[in-house]
């Protein structure tokens, strides 16, 4: 077995690829002779932007092409391959979308009617100018709850409260319908400003904002959303009338309202909506266990929507049984119209976050498709595309939209190939809206509020991150908690705010705690590894090989210099210390004989001190480049007599893993090498980029004796470098005096 195993060996070894070069050893001056810079381009700023904006029948079609993505793909449209699937995807959304508009018109806190005009106008839109073929736009769950929330802030139930004339006896009465009418109105506008902030941030390429939206914070996030949604349609379900709240804690006060008027639960209402439960959660057991032998989704969402209505038209509900029914939906389409911008001074803030978290949402799920099919997104054209569906339908009365995730899997799973099938889904809700609404007018809201608790099962699962993210990082378990908690406490905005905040610091404190450690020498080959974690590695005598996992800059340069001192076991202040006070005793014993004395360094607790001590205190080996300690009988302290002041004579700053260096970490690292000389230590810089040593160029880093001689494309030049240097360098005078 064991010979088998050798010849395996011996067989891989033979066939491994051969790495074999022969050089000198380089530094940055010598590669500063043989590299040339490219000539600069001497062009104007004039001519540079008459250029950019030259006007050519090439430049017209490819601004076309990118701002209206249908044309690309259009033409080309494989009719007898796609178009059968983007019917039958079309027709299966468009019956998901019916609900969901008329569900989540209830969250943003507007009549049902405009939950559709928000279904129709956006994805109509998004057909021409969007370029994910799989995604679903419209309404959903997260931003119709942050928008509710803008909406009951802006325009509470208190407004709107008729008092009786002339101090009778009858109680005041909620004026609902220009209660409704102003909500809608700062719906609308916010929808407008959200549009707009969305296209300014793709014609300046900001796509990018939404990296700063990491997967764990818009996970904690939206499950927070999720919490929030469910809490608020309890009310629904039970049948309970109580107020919106919103603001930090509004999601204890919901529920403190709920529980204290829980005695005032319709039992019809309640009876009802946890039919429809059951019933929609077992519809979508169903369709995830057999996903694979049903050609489409059983549609349990249209038929609630159908059965509930019908129950509660043929045994009137409403009247008999006063369950809260959808009630209005006016046929037709609405005119257009110029939203009120006299409302917008107090919206910007929310408008910020519904338009970045819109975004983060659809260009997030926008990508799996894309990566799941082989295709690609624009991010910053997908920006534009969702803001021109926000800014455009505004003037029609819809609300804030973005994608959703189980309209976009019904999409994908029933074949959907291109957005024809958005298209077809926008005109299952037009034919709704324009010739049978009506037909929804006593649809039942409690069976909406069971639509919407079973559409959150899907993000109630993201509490599933929580093991996994303990097990793989820390760092990300802390965003996402933080995310959830300060959501749910404080409200979708400020916990919005609070989570992008800490993810910030975390990477801050990242850059300021960074992994620090001693390399070596890999031997037979030119590779170097913490000296800490693998056995084989071992350290040059007499150079230390510093290596820390992060640029320097002010925020962790003195902890950089901490570290390297610390980590070296080298610290130029308190050496200078040893040397003065072997100064000072070597005057005082000119005057008489005194034992021989010898410098000597302590390692306590990896902390080094410098003292000077009578011989016959404890005697110390040196093993393999690093000082051992052995005890004497006389004293424990732990002590090595060096011949020099110290036994490292070059230190070796990897920063390969350096990006960057300001003018404080530079001035720091010329500080530590001028600290260093003084001590008889040379300080030599490895593996820095050129996009780094162009900014040491800037910053006038190469001045005095810091040259370029002292920068090294490798750790390998550096060492041998190193060694060569020591080898030249004249024997040190040795420090025992009489």
């Amino acid at each position: 077995m064991e010979q088998e195993e050798e010849e395996e060996a011996a067989a891989a070894a033979d066939s491994q690829l051969t790495y074999r070069i022969e050089r000198p050893v380089y530094d940055e001056a010598f590669i500063r002779t043989k590299l040339r810079h490219r000539k600069e381009d001497s062009s104007t700023l004039r001519q540079r932007l008459a250029e950019k904006f030259q006007c050519s029948s090439k430049k017209a079609k490819a601004v076309a092409l990118n701002f209206l993505p249908i044309l690309t793909w259009l033409p080309s449209y494989p009719v007898k391959q796609n178009l059968f699937s983007d019917v039958v995807s079309g027709l299966s959304t468009g019956v998901v979308q019916l609900p969901q508009g008329l569900a989540y018109a209830m969250l943003a806190a507007v009549p049902p009617v405009y939950g559709l005009y928000s279904s129709f106008y956006p994805v109509l839109l998004y057909t021409f100018f969007g370029t994910s073929r799989h995604i679903s736009i419209g309404t959903f769950a997260v931003i119709s709850l942050m928008i509710g929330g803008v909406v009951v802030r802006e325009v509470p139930d208190s407004k709107f409260i008729l008092l009786p004339a002339n101090g009778s006896n009858m109680s005041a009465v909620l004026d609902v319908e220009t209660r409704d009418f102003r909500r809608v109105q700062v719906a609308v506008v916010l929808t407008t400003l959200v549009g707009v902030i969305q296209i300014v941030f793709g014609l300046l390429r900001f796509g990018f904002v939404a990296i700063y939206l990491t997967e764990p914070l818009v996970r904690g996030f939206t499950t927070a959303a999720s919490v929030h949604v469910f809490i608020s349609q309890l009310k629904y379900l039970l049948g309970v009338k109580t107020q919106r709240f919103t603001g930090p804690l509004s999601a204890v006060y919901s529920v403190a309202a709920v529980v204290t008027d829980i005695t005032t639960t319709n039992v019809s209402t309640l009876v009802l909506g946890l039919g429809c439960l059951v019933f929609l959660y077992a519809v979508k057991d169903l369709n995830e266990r057999f996903k694979k032998k049903l050609p489409i989704p059983i549609p349990g969402e249209i038929i609630v929507v159908l059965v509930s209505t019908g129950v509660s038209y043929g045994l009137s509900l409403s009247d008999n049984h006063k369950v809260d029914v959808v009630g209005k939906i006016p046929t037709g389409l609405l005119p257009p119209a110029v939203p009120e911008f006299s409302l917008l001074p107090s919206l910007v803030t929310d408008s910020f976050a519904v338009a970045i978290v819109g975004f983060s949402m659809g260009i997030s799920l926008a990508k799996t498709f894309a990566l799941k099919h082989g295709y690609s997104v624009d991010g910053n054209q997908e920006l534009i595309a969702l803001g021109l569906c926000n800014f455009i339908s505004s003037f029609f009365q819809t609300f804030a939209i973005t994608c959703s995730m189980s309209r976009s899997l019904v999409q994908e799973s029933t074949g959907g190939k291109t957005q024809i099938a958005g298209l077809l889904a926008s005109l299952v809700v037009l034919l709704v809206v324009v010739a049978i609404g009506f037909v929804f007018q006593p649809l039942p809201q409690t069976a909406l509020a069971a639509i919407i608790m079973v559409n959150l099962l899907g993000m109630f699962k993201q509490f599933r991150d929580i093991p996994n993210l303990w097990r793989t990082s820390k760092i990300e378990l802390a965003i996402w908690l933080v995310a959830f908690v300060a959501s749910v406490l404080l409200g979708l905005d400020y916990g919005l705010m609070v989570a992008i905040l800490f993810a910030i610091v975390t990477v801050i404190y990242r850059t300021q705690s960074p992994k620090s450690s001693l390399l070596g020498h890999v031997p037979n080959t030119g590779l170097y590894c913490d000296v800490d974690e693998y056995e084989e590695v071992a350290e040059y005598e007499g150079i230390k090989i510093f290596h820390s996992n992060s640029s320097i800059y002010f925020a962790n340069s003195d902890l950089y210099v901490n570290a390297l001192k610390e980590k070296t076991g080298v610290n130029p202040e308190l050496i200078q210390a040893a040397r003065k006070g072997w100064k000072k005793r070597k005057e005082k014993t000119n005057s008489g004989y005194s034992s021989p004395m010898k410098i000597c360094a302590k390692y306590k607790e990896e902390a080094v001190t410098h003292e000077v001590l009578q011989e016959n205190h404890v005697m110390e080996v040196q093993k393999n480049g690093q000082l051992e300690d052995r005890r004497s009988d006389s004293n424990s302290e732990e002590a090595v007599f060096l011949e020099r002041l110290c036994a490292v004579h070059s230190v070796v700053l990897d920063w390969t893993s350096a990006n960057f260096i300001d003018s404080v970490g530079a001035k720091a690292i010329k500080q530590v090498i001028k600290e260093y000389a003084a001590v008889d230590v040379r300080v030599v810089i490895a593996g820095c980029n050129r996009s780094l040593l162009a900014e040491l160029d800037t910053l006038q880093f190469f001045t005095g004796d810091t040259t370029t001689r002292m920068v090294f494309p490798t750790v390998h030049d550096a060492v041998l470098h190193c060694q060569h240097s020591n080898a030249h360098r004249p024997a040190a005078p040795t420090t025992e005096v009489t």
